[in-house]
């Protein structure tokens, strides 16, 4: 977060994460470099303690989805972001952490004067299509249950005009990066999820950070953008890159969802032009073997 663009722009600017999972902690942990004022709020105690060491230190523990932590963090925020993950209990714990999360959020945010501007994580999985089609932000969504929670999370951000001026939605594709790494780990006990012909959407943890930093410059109005490296590459491609990297014979395909998964990854591209036309971003991982060779190199 100290590229020139923003310079010393970012010092002194409010800063509330809600949610310091995966990625709400690295913004944090840049948020904190770039000399920005940080709150965060998280339900993990050993989360909270974390960030307190990394030099956060205005954390309050609560769940979003209630109003008990409404008190607890003053209103005026330069930007917010909700990056909170579902925390497991099946669609009802998407419900409760996404959509309402986001309904406690907006009303935290209109009793406290509005935002300059709110970003919210949600997923390419909202899109449906299969079959290799290349998918920018106009391509139809919708599908399970779990799709439909989150695009009625977006619709209703975006549509809260008198909580913040500017309200943004990044779609992540598949976020890896230091410590998250599935495909790596499946290349090494020699069996991989999924079909390889497929291809896999990635978006590289810093990669995000960053296209999380490039719209908190953006004029007000509703944005809606997807999030993911330039790769399209398949998951056979991947898989045999990285068992040549590690020296490891190529691992099976199973045909199978990924442990935890309620189905096979759909063949699609998802596309990032419309995120770098609007706000210059591009990725420093553009691809899958600039960013596991970065993982491996740690």
């Amino acid at each position: 977060m100290s590229d020139p663009a923003h310079g010393n722009v970012l010092v002194g600017k409010r800063l509330v994460i809600f949610g310091c999972g995966y990625i709400g902690r690295a913004v944090a942990h840049a948020a904190v470099a770039a000399g920005m004022n940080v709150t965060a709020l998280t339900r993990n105690p050993e989360k909270a303690a974390g960030l307190r060491g990394e030099g956060v230190h205005d954390v309050v523990l609560g769940d979003l989805a209630s109003a008990t932590w409404h008190a607890q963090i003053p209103g005026g925020a330069d930007f917010v972001l909700n990056c909170v993950s579902s925390g497991g209990g099946g669609i009802e714990g998407y419900r409760h952490s996404y959509r309402d999360g986001m309904v406690s959020l907006v009303s935290w945010l209109r009793a406290q004067g509005g935002a300059g501007a709110v970003i919210y994580t949600s997923s390419t999985s909202v899109y449906p299509q299969d079959g290799g089609v290349r998918v920018d932000e106009t391509a139809p969504t919708g599908g399970d249950e779990r799709a439909e929670t989150l695009l009625a999370t977006e619709k209703f951000l975006l549509a809260a005009t008198d909580a913040a001026a500017t309200r943004v939605v990044l779609r992540l594709a598949g976020i890896y990066g230091p410590g998250r790494h599935h495909l790596l780990e499946q290349v090494r006990v020699g069996e991989a999820a999924g079909r390889g012909e497929a291809h896999l959407n990635l978006a590289y943890r810093d990669d995000i950070v960053a296209a999380v930093r490039s719209v908190w410059a953006l004029a007000p109005g509703a944005y809606l953008f997807n999030v993911a490296d330039d790769g399209a590459a398949t998951k056979g491609e991947m898989v045999a890159w990285l068992a040549a990297r590690l020296g490891l014979p190529l691992p099976a395909f199973t045909g199978a969802p990924a442990g935890g998964r309620r189905a096979v990854t759909a063949d699609r591209i998802i596309l990032n032009a419309t995120l770098k036309a609007v706000t210059g971003w591009r990725p420093a991982y553009p691809t899958f073997r600039e960013g596991y060779e970065k993982i491996l190199s740690l």
